[in-house]
């Protein structure tokens, strides 16, 4: 990776974005949405935007350096323009170990992925480039602008990825996966009725919209499937806990549980920790638990790699 190439298309695309924004009067993410359209069409009639786009073309930039570049461009973004935290992209670091359980968790070279709440597309990205196996991706994602950002980009990328723009708490149409993977928003749903038909439905409020996509979710898992889930570290102790458990307890096993760093969430009331879920089965596999506590030493994640690697391979791949 040529960190100097990033850094160079960081600067072209975003002075486009901005030449973009004057133009048509519009906010960053759109002026984005524009920029990659217009690169991958060429012919503005702005000189500048052609000329920029052009040198981006003589990058020949690789899909993991125009993810690098595209997350600097969201950085930026939000220093002026941020996204409600539910739409901010899952950490590098976080979207790295999420990619390490998904190998260890399979055995198999070929996968069907599936992201629920796939947001910008950056952690779709980050399985994409840097997997050992071939993914199927599918992402579905319910806000208009994230799916028109994470398409145009995976457009700009040429990457073999699918997006679906329905609300997934909602039933879908979708085959089965090998992997689940969500970075699950925080809120209510506020739609009580679709609520009904779920079994982890709250009763005299609105149900926590996180305990509905897990639930959700493992409709469209394969037997031998595994989960992965990010989400609050009060998830089995929450005011709403008492029905997510008692779903669990009739239908799925959280078979592996990491916990991270605070500091990774700035704030400690927003930290979340790793969930892997599978479907219950006649032999309930001894739950993986682990404290992650810096990402950023290498001993610490080489001890987490190898305790969870024997452990898939004594408990799931067996």
């Amino acid at each position: 990776m040529n960190f100097e190439k990033i850094e160079i298309a960081y600067e072209l695309i975003l002075e486009n974005i901005q030449l973009i924004e004057n133009q048509l009067k519009t906010n960053i993410y759109d002026a984005l949405i524009e920029q990659n359209a217009l690169y991958l069409k060429g012919d503005p009639t702005d000189k500048t935007l052609l000329a920029n786009n052009k040198k981006l073309q003589e990058l020949k930039l690789s899909p993991e350096e125009w993810r690098r570049a595209y997350q600097f461009i969201f950085i930026k973004a939000a220093q002026t323009e941020p996204l409600q935290a539910n739409h901010q992209f899952t950490p590098d670091t976080v979207g790295f170990v999420i990619l390490f359980l998904l190998e260890a968790l399979t055995s198999t070279q070929k996968l069907d992925v599936l992201e629920i709440g796939s947001g910008t597309g950056n952690l779709a990205q980050t399985l994409i480039n840097n997997s050992n196996k071939e993914l199927n991706y599918m992402g579905i994602e319910v806000d208009d602008l994230l799916i028109d950002l994470s398409a145009s980009i995976a457009d700009v990328v040429d990457a073999n990825v699918s997006f679906v723009h329905e609300d997934a708490v909602r039933p879908q149409l979708i085959k089965e996966s090998d992997i689940i993977i969500s970075d699950l928003p925080i809120g209510y749903y506020p739609n009580d009725v679709i609520v009904s038909r779920y079994q982890v439905a709250a009763s005299g409020e609105h149900t926590y919209a996180h305990h509905l996509l897990m639930e959700q979710s493992l409709k469209y898992l394969k037997k031998d499937g595994s989960a992965i889930f990010l989400a609050p570290n009060n998830l089995l102790t929450s005011p709403q806990s008492r029905d997510l458990k008692a779903w669990l307890k009739d239908y799925a096993d959280i078979v592996a549980m990491v916990t991270l760093p605070d500091e990774l969430f700035g704030n400690p009331t927003s930290a979340k920790s790793i969930f892997v879920l599978r479907k219950q089965s006649e032999q309930t596999p001894e739950t993986f638990v682990y404290p992650l506590t810096d990402l950023q030493n290498r001993d610490v994640l080489i001890d987490f790699m190898e305790n969870f690697k024997k452990w898939a391979s004594d408990y799931i791949l067996s």
